[in-house]
């Protein structure tokens, strides 16, 4: 817990954390595109996002999914979110968010598809940044210290470096995609407290899987729209 209390202080270094992982996914995407079909590199990358980020973050999604199909009132909706076994709202949730994954990357031009997968894992890292910064806590533990540690100072700076990386790689086109996925972090705090009444860890995860699939999408089909350089 000491390990996790000094984590939150300089919780703005998610993007640099997702800098490091798109990197990984990046370059993996790249080297079997050279030898696999687009549909076969999917799949690995999907595996290797698991593999290196855990499935703490889509188990959350699945618990927020739960949470919000369930019927009934408030206390209703947070016991669903709290069972620990998988309902229907989080399997719908898990499948929609892989098949997305799986269309975009499949469908993703080659050159676009590296520094899309980088954009992507910083704007979903600075997204859940984003979620905590504006949250209020529901309930003890991890999402807990994470939401009281996060303000609009850790925001703003998490912002500052997301939006570097995120304009060095991609430009303007980068600076779109996490845009978008700021605004959808901002809609999920919204969901939050509509069907909680407050925001937990799985708030915190759901945010990662979703803004990550926006990230992507916006990349892939703004390609032509907005410049991808500045030049």
């Amino acid at each position: 817990m000491e390990g996790i209390e000094t984590l939150m202080r300089y919780i703005y270094v998610f993007p640099l954390i997702g800098l490091v992982l798109g990197g990984i996914f990046g370059f993996a995407a790249f080297m079997a595109s050279q030898i696999l079909t687009a549909n076969l590199v999917a799949i690995l990358i999907i595996i290797m996002i698991y593999a290196l980020c855990g499935i703490n973050h889509i188990d959350g999604l699945a618990d927020f999914g739960d949470g919000i199909i369930a019927h009934g009132p408030v206390d209703n909706k947070i016991k669903a979110m709290k069972d620990v076994s998988l309902g229907t709202g989080g399997v719908v949730f898990i499948i929609i968010i892989i098949l997305a994954y799986f269309a975009i990357i499949s469908d993703m031009l080659s050159w676009l598809l590296p520094l899309a997968l980088i954009v992507s894992e910083v704007s979903a890292k600075q997204s859940m940044v984003a979620f905590a910064a504006f949250s209020k806590s529901l309930q003890k533990g991890f999402g807990q210290i994470m939401i009281e540690k996060t303000n609009m100072r850790e925001f703003l700076i998490g912002l500052i470096i997301a939006s570097l990386f995120c304009s060095v790689i991609l430009g303007p086109l980068g600076l779109v995609a996490l845009v978008s996925s700021q605004v959808a972090a901002f809609y999920l705090v919204r969901v939050a407290n509509r069907n909680f009444g407050g925001s937990t860890g799985d708030g915190i995860g759901a945010t990662n899987e979703i803004s990550r699939a926006v990230a992507l999408v916006i990349c892939m089909t703004m390609v032509g729209v907005v410049p991808w350089t500045f030049w």
